[in-house]
């Protein structure tokens, strides 16, 4: 049976280890082989315990990162640069899928690990951001330890000049150090989906009917608003971004058992 490996970030009081839990049990619906996700947390309490748990590293960059990151355009949450340790998981060889945990799976996640073999896989960002424009984006992630070591390396050995390189974003850090190397390649686009932008009705139509899920999504992403629970149970907030309750979200994301 084949295993994919998958790893996620939680700290913080923003998730909770709910979060961590619909995030296996998502992948695990979606998969015909074996799923091992591994968590890095300041807290591993209440987290599923089948998910292997990685204590949050206190790097010793990290000074340095966070003063560079108080004067770059962009402060984002430049603790996932961890998460590209060489050798952080035991024993492992092999792709990691790097994913955020407000995301839903809804779709088979083998080809995400399969897709454009040895290379740093992003899907292409929907609309960039003038702070820190990103060729990718970086709510899903698929890298090799073994052979994309710099997206680590660099940032130990010279944080100050990797914060400015990334503008303070680590999607853009990322997809911009990989396309350096010549390591990076998209996802098709339909593969990954925004919430807002490929589920939302256009208006008037989000007020009277379902988000709607694209039949190629094997992710679906939530970045900025509505949140998850918001989704799920239906979001007001004026005629361009209100959406009704989303019945496949709680099925994809909360499952059958809650």
């Amino acid at each position: 049976m084949a295993v994919f490996t998958s790893i996620c970030l939680k700290y913080g009081t923003l998730y909770g280890p709910e979060y961590v839990n619909r995030l296996f049990a998502g992948l695990r619906r979606q998969s015909a082989g074996e799923i091992r996700l591994w968590c890095m947390t300041d807290d591993p309490r209440g987290i599923d315990p089948r998910v292997g748990i990685l204590p949050l590293p206190d790097e010793p960059f990290a000074a340095r990162m966070e003063a560079a990151l108080a004067t770059a355009p962009k402060r984002g949450r430049l603790k996932k640069i961890s998460l590209f340790r060489p050798g952080l998981i035991p024993d492992h060889a092999g792709p990691i899928l790097v994913l955020d945990l407000d995301v839903a799976i809804t779709g088979a996640v083998e080809p995400l690990f399969s897709h454009a073999p040895g290379k740093v896989c992003m899907r292409r960002e929907w609309r960039g951001s003038s702070r820190a424009p990103s060729l990718g984006h970086g709510s899903v992630e698929r890298f090799d330890p073994a052979l994309h070591p710099y997206l680590y390396d660099v940032m130990a050995r010279d944080p100050e000049a990797a914060v400015a390189f990334g503008l303070g974003s680590e999607q853009t850090y990322t997809s911009k150090s990989a396309d350096r190397a010549g390591d990076l390649a998209f996802y098709p686009d339909a593969w990954i989906a925004s919430f807002k932008y490929d589920c939302r009705p256009t208006r008037p139509l989000n007020l009277f009917r379902e988000p709607h899920l694209p039949p190629e999504a094997k992710v679906v992403c939530f970045h900025g608003r509505p949140k998850m629970p918001e989704a799920v149970s239906g979001y007001r907030a004026g005629p361009f971004q209100s959406t009704r309750p989303c019945t496949w979200l709680r099925k994809a994301w909360i499952g059958d058992a809650e």
